[in-house]
Parts: C-alpha cells; structure tokens; sequence
C-alpha cells in the first residue's frame, strides 16, 4: 500500500517493496549481460576466420575449454573478495554500484575487434560480477524486516528476474550474432548491462535503508581471517600440515604440464589457504556437535563440486558440440547454438513449481526429503542427462550430425536435477554453518562452485584425448554413482547433523524452485 506521507524506500508495489523491483531488473540485465556473453564465448573462441559470423580468435577445442574452466571458476572465486570489501569496506549498495560499473566497461571492452580487448574484457566481467553478484541477494533480503513473511515471496520474485534474463539473452544474442556477428552480440551484453546500471541509479532513492556501509561495530563483530590464520600459526600440528601442504601446491602447480602451470600454481597455493582456515575453524568450534555438523558441510561441497563440474558442461563442450555436431535446423531455419543455452532457463520457469511440490509432498508423506537426499538425487538425475549425450554422439557416427532431441532431453534431465540439488545447497549452509562462521561458509560454497567450474572445463579439455563418447558416458558413471554413494551413507550423515533440519517447515513450492538461480 502506498502513501504519498511515505519516503520513497518506504513505498510498495503489489505488496512489496519497490526497492524489490529495482533489484529485480538490476539483476536481470545482469544477468542477461553475463548469460549472453558465455553463451557464445567458446564457440567465438573456436572460430576460424572464415566463420559466417566474422573472424573468430580460431583457437583449438582444448585452448578454448581451458580457457573457458578459469573464467568460470574465476567469476566464482572472485565472490569471496568481493564480499569481503562489501562487508569490511563499502558496504553492499556501493560494491554492486562498482561492479556494475566494470561490468559495462567489461562487456563494452569485448566489443572491440582486438586481442588485448579480448582478455581485457573477461578480467574486468571477472571482477564485476565478483563485486556485484555476492551483494544483491544480501540487500534483497535487507528489504525485509526479521520475520516478514513476504521475504520467501521476495525471493522468489528476484530469482525469477534472473531466470528471465537467462532466457532472454540466450534467445536473442544468437540472431545478433548470426545477423551481425560476434562483436554486435558482445556489444549487446553491453548495452543490455547499461540499462542495469541505469536501472539501479534510478532506484536509489528506494534502497536508502539497505546494503550501507558497515558499521565500526559490525567490523569489530565480524570474524576476520587474519584471527583464523594467527590460530593456525600457533598450533605446530596444524601449521605443520599447512605447510606441507602449501610445499606440495607450490611444487605441483609450477611444475604442472602445460602453459598455464602458473595458474594451477597459484590454484594449489589458493586451495591450501583454504583448507588451512577450514582446518583452524573445526578446532575452534566449542562443541561436537557443531565439529559434527562442520564435517558434513564440508562434504557437501564436495556434492557441489561434482554437481556443477558435469553441469557446466553446457557452457563448454555441449556448446561445442551443439555448434560443430549437430543438426540445428529446424523447418529450413538454423537455429543458433546459444538459444539451446536457454532451455535450462525456460525449464526452470516451467517446472519449478511442479519439482518443489513433489518434494514437499513426499516430505508430508514422511518420506526422506532431507537436504543430502535432495543433493544426491539431482545430481543423479542431471548426471542421467548425459546419458542423451552418448546417443548423440552415436547418432553423429551413424549418420554425420545428431539430432536436436538428445540435446533438449539432456537440457531437460540438466534443469529437473538442478531444480532438486541447488535451491537446498545455499540453504543447507545456513543451517548447518556455526554463526560466527556463516558468511566465510558462504564463500566457501562460491570456490566449491567456481572449482566445479574449472573441472568442467578440464573434463571439456580431455575430450580432445578420449573423445565426446569416453568423456560424456564417464560422467554418467561417475556422478550416478557418487550420488548413490552419498545416499548409501544417508543415516550416518544425517545423524552427524543432529537433527538440524528437524524442526524447519515446508518451503513455499516457488521459492525452493526459484532459489536455484543464485548460481
């Protein structure tokens, strides 16, 4: 209800807050911006100079999923930093303002026909979304004050801006690029970034309240690395470790074949960091319990990792795939290879809703809907997308290009199994993370995201050795079998989590389906 005695931040839309809508467009253009570009960044990176669509860079299929693993697990890495200078420096609102910035300048720097231009443009996106990505959700849910019940619905609204822009990036930015080429359908992320941040300085005035700078209080409360790694470094047993562990990256990662061997060097040396705090923040817990509950988080990341390494395939080898092997043509039309993109996005709009409510009915019936079982099952049935794959490539040896129908049910399978595994990993840590150590759980969550990422494209970059048929039906064998693994060792876990998800009520069918697209 609006009023004309209230301030602007004070006002509401359709029983939300306007503040709501301004973040909704804000993301979805993001979104849009960062969806388009990666939908034709490997195919651009795979094109010779005799492309109908311009002259691409003309690399190799492994130089291009290399390249594609970094950027990915980069985006998410850089999450980490770029909540830390939210929550110690700026504050949420002017950290997604800065990343909106160089995101407009990222995407605007791939529209320039040159190399430097190239990488230029993916550092600055790199940093962008770092920067604005782990802070808006932050401030949609300052929005709200504790306990109003419309903050699910909140969500739920926001996540579908993202879905939105995801399909419409993905749908249009392929005819840009075929009409155009491939710089117009960069430059379009660009433009399509520029209304975001237009949109967002227009709505200041209706987020006053939200995402401010912190104060010298909040800093103070905060846990700070520093006082993790000073434990570490007065406890000889766990420095000892540490340390071997850092000789051992150093030494793997700068002698690792190939030419980015620095980056695994620097990889290595970023993962051992990373176990160490790990390593400090289960001695400092006070109870079992919570040392219990830690070790189960702790596996979950490894569930998201093996999650997202097979599911942002499509991204890398299956838009490689799509570009090079299969039949697009449809009623004497070629459709673009990144509208296929946009079918994960259109499944999640169409069957959300319907995935949530047969979860939450199993769970009324008393049947097993814990968080680990949903984990374990989507990852199963996205790992059984693949199996759509492997008859593709069999479809390709037979007759020379392969249908689209594989491609749309492996899609399909992709989507159903994220809209079971996802919506519950971000909300798992909540529950299961001690509360002084939530936020650093949470960019935990992000590296654990970003290295699924970089396995994506390492298991994109072997297809070169052991061919599509090896790489897809190994990920079919392997992410089946893990998730059954993780259901076999159920009960233990579960007991581990000393009942953390017993008392909690059911999730409003869109939201849990919504929640997804925070990845």
């Amino acid at each position: 209800m609006t009023s004309t005695a209230l301030k602007p931040h004070q006002k509401e839309l359709w029983g939300h807050p306007i503040g709501l809508y301004i973040l909704f467009f804000t993301e979805m253009w993001e979104r849009f911006s960062y969806y388009g570009m990666r939908a034709i960044l490997v195919i651009y990176m795979i094109a010779k100079a005799s492309d109908e669509n311009g002259p691409g860079l003309g690399w190799t299929k492994v130089e291009a999923l290399q390249l594609y693993g970094w950027y990915v697990m980069l985006v998410y890495v850089i999450s980490i930093p770029g909540g830390i200078i939210a929550d110690k420096m700026l504050g949420q609102k002017k950290t997604v303002l800065l990343g909106a910035l160089i995101l407009v300048a990222g995407h605007g720097t791939l529209a320039i026909d040159a190399p430097w231009a190239f990488f230029t443009g993916l550092i600055l996106i790199i940093l962008g979304v770092g920067c604005l990505k782990p802070n808006i959700s932050t401030m949609v849910g300052g929005l709200y004050r504790k306990g109003d019940i419309r903050r699910d619905k909140g969500f739920s609204i926001f996540y579908i801006g993202i879905n939105l822009g995801s399909l419409l990036a993905t749908s249009l930015i392929g005819l840009v690029v075929a009409e155009w080429g491939w710089h117009a359908g960069f430059g379009m992320a660009g433009v399509a970034m520029l209304f975001g941040l237009l949109v967002y300085l227009y709505g200041q005035k209706y987020i006053v309240h939200v995402g401010n700078k912190p104060t010298l209080q909040e800093k103070e409360e905060d846990v700070s690395l520093v006082k993790i790694f000073y434990k570490l470094f007065s406890s000889p047993f766990q420095l000892g470790v540490f340390i071997i562990l850092l000789g051992l990256s150093i030494y793997a990662g700068f002698t690792f074949d190939g030419v980015d061997h620095w980056g695994y060097g620097a990889l290595f040396i970023f993962l051992s960091f990373v176990v160490g705090m790990l390593m400090m923040i289960y001695k400092s817990l006070e109870s079992q319990v919570q040392k219990d509950r830690f070790l189960v988080l702790l596996l979950s990341f490894f569930i998201v990792i093996v999650f997202w390494g097979a599911f942002e395939q499509a991204g890398g080898l299956m838009s490689i795939y799509t570009e090079t092997k299969t039949d697009r043509m449809l009623f004497g039309y070629l459709i673009p290879t990144p509208m296929f993109q946009g079918l994960n996005a259109g499944f999640i709009l169409l069957f959300a809703v319907w995935v949530a409510n047969i979860w939450a009915k199993r769970k009324l019936k008393g049947k097993e809907a814990s968080s680990l079982f949903k984990m374990a099952v989507g990852t199963i049935i996205m790992g059984l997308g693949f199996v759509f794959m492997i008859f593709a490539v069999r479809d390709y040896d037979a007759h020379g290009k392969s249908a689209m129908i594989w491609l749309v049910l492996a899609y399909f399978f992709h989507t159903i199994g994220e809209l079971s595994s996802s919506p519950v990993s971000l909300s798992f840590i909540t529950k299961l993370a001690p509360v002084k150590y939530a936020s650093l759980m949470m960019g935990v969550y992000f590296a654990a995201t970003g290295l699924g990422g970089k396995v994506a494209g390492i298991l994109g970059e072997k297809s070169a050795v052991f061919g599509d048929y090896a790489i897809f039906a190994g990920i079919t064998i392997f992410t089946v079998a893990f998730g059954l693994l993780v259901i076999s060792i159920l009960k233990p876990l579960k007991r581990l989590t000393h009942g953390a998800e017993d008392d909690e009520h059911e999730m409003h069918g869109e939201n849990e389906g919504f929640e997804l697209a925070e990845n």
